[in-house]
């Protein structure tokens, strides 16, 4: 198999080209399901009243927006992600509910632009297998991430049970990708890439280990709906007084 292109280039524009379909097609492809992902993401790591959160590979904000609500909009949340179009909806999406509270920007995961130390909480929901380098993702994930504070990974997996694992490849290698190009016609087939940068993914311990690699602590993981999804969370390490 060849090595999948997760070229910034393409991945930008793979996903800008998409974007206005980006939604309708996350909550099509997995029967709404996404939306339980997500809240099971919050519920695993709450935002404490006043807390800081940045969430990269943002897309349209969903999780961003999912957090928000958890704090009852008394959380200080960024949303980051180097796909402008993406961003344009999120910030269209904010102005019409409860996430007035989520600022977006532009910004690169392998180097975000911000100053160390300093949010309770950074998420990366479905976007991480899309960063070039994973490790560099990672390591700047825990870099801008607080003393103490949690680094969250939810990212997509191969259900290892049988049947429900063969039933679901099938649908994932062969199904979903004609729904999605039938929706979202694009020129760098987006759907196609789905099922390949999944499969070329770390997954479970590997992906926790290079999480530890990062400098976290107490990695630890859960396999959502029968494993279609993997929920990651590491600490980073208090400073010693």
């Amino acid at each position: 198999m060849a090595t999948v292109d997760k070229s910034g280039e393409r991945v930008r524009e793979m996903f800008g080209e998409i974007a206005g379909r980006y939604d309708f097609l996350n909550h099509l492809l997995s029967l709404n399901i996404d939306r339980y992902w997500r809240w099971r993401t919050v519920r695993a790591v709450p935002p404490h009243p006043g807390a800081k959160i940045l969430d990269l590979c943002t897309g349209t904000g969903d999780l961003a927006f999912a957090y928000n609500k958890a704090a009852h909009g008394e959380a200080q949340i960024i949303g980051a992600d180097f796909c402008l179009p993406m961003l344009v909806i999120g910030r269209e999406k904010g102005k019409k509910s409860d996430g007035a509270g989520v600022t977006f920007l532009e910004a690169d995961a392998q180097q975000i632009p911000l100053e160390e130390n300093q949010f309770d909480i950074v998420s990366v929901a479905f976007g991480l297998r899309n960063v070039a380098d994973t490790d560099l993702g990672l390591s700047e994930m825990v870099r801008v991430c607080a003393p103490g504070g949690k680094v969250t990974v939810l990212e997509f997996s191969t259900p290892r049970w049988q049947p429900f694992g063969a039933i679901y490849g099938w649908y994932f290698r062969y199904v979903l990708p004609k729904i999605g190009q039938l929706f979202a016609r694009n020129s760098h087939a987006a759907y196609n890439y789905l099922p390949t940068s999944v499969s070329q993914f770390p997954q479970g311990e590997e992906l926790a280990e290079r999480m530890r690699a990062a400098g976290l602590v107490d990695v630890g993981f859960r396999g959502l709906t029968l494993g279609v999804t993997t929920l990651y969370v590491g600490t980073k390490p208090s400073i010693e007084k």
